[in-house]
C-alpha cells in the first residue's frame, strides 16, 4: 500500500470513529488528534487495535506515544516502519 492510499485509509477511519462523517475534508492535515479533542485515550486504543487487525501489525507498550500515533503523517509512517 503506498502513502497516499495508507494516509486516505487511517483519514477515513478517524473521520468515521471520531468525527463521525465519511468527508474526509472534516479532518484538517497535520492536526494533532489528541490536542484537538479528536481521540481521548479510548480512542487511541481504538485506533492501535484498528491499526492491528488492518495491517497485522504489533503495537509495543512502548511505541503507544504522540509521537506515533497523534496525526494522520504521524500514524502513516509507524505503519510503514512496522511494515519494513
Amino acid at each position: 500500500m503506498n502513502k497516499k492510499d495508507l494516509a486516505a485509509e487511517i483519514t477515513q477511519f478517524v473521520c468515521r470513529n471520531f468525527l463521525f462523517t465519511d468527508d474526509p475534508g472534516a479532518l484538517k492535515p497535520g492536526v494533532s488528534l489528541i490536542e484537538s479533542g479528536t481521540m481521548d485515550s479510548t480512542g487511541v486504543l481504538e485506533l492501535i487495535a484498528h491499526l492491528e487487525q488492518t495491517y497485522c501489525i504489533e503495537v509495543a507498550d512502548e511505541e503507544m506515544l504522540p509521537a506515533n500515533l497523534d496525526s494522520v503523517p504521524a500514524i502513516v509512517a509507524f505503519v510503514e516502519r512496522k511494515l519494513g
